[in-house]
């Protein structure tokens, strides 16, 4: 499925942009796959192809790697929400208890869940590492990643 594909009625596709090259974010990434057993969300690096198209139609969508971007589309179209918006979206789609995490992150304003979500994202490599390159998905997760 590509977010490109026409959307069928009543249906909704939901992608997550991410730094392929993180290991946090590489392994966020895992533990998000495991987690949606209905696979609704797809993942796409934010140094592929995907994301370079995606930038072309939504500008917002920065070409730092210092922020994940989530898009919603559906019959209305496209939404993008960033950082810290974007975490919490992704989190109501997960099942319980996960699901009900997603609220509470909305208890804090959103600039400072901004201000909170960048500090540690330019302090991921540091903690984390970086990869040499985006790792191969595993065979039963490869129908969720784009390029």
């Amino acid at each position: 499925m590509s977010i490109s594909q026409p959307i069928a009625a009543g249906e909704a596709r939901h992608l997550l942009l991410f730094d392929g090259v993180c290991s946090f974010c590489n392994g966020s990434v895992r533990w998000l796959a495991a987690r949606d057993p209905q696979a609704r969300l797809r993942f796409a690096p934010l140094q592929g192809e995907t994301a370079a198209w995606l930038r072309a139609r939504h500008l917002e969508i920065p070409e730092a790697l210092e922020t994940m971007a989530y898009v919603r589309s559906d019959a209305a179209g496209e939404r993008v929400f960033l950082r810290s918006e974007a975490l919490w979206r992704v989190l109501a789609l997960l099942d319980s208890p996960w699901r009900h995490a997603a609220p509470l992150l909305r208890l804090l304003p959103r600039p400072l869940r901004d201000r909170l979500y960048l500090a540690f994202a330019r302090r991921r490599y540091q903690l984390f590492g970086k990869l040499d390159a985006c790792p191969i998905p595993r065979p039963e997760d490869a129908r969720r990643f784009l390029r």
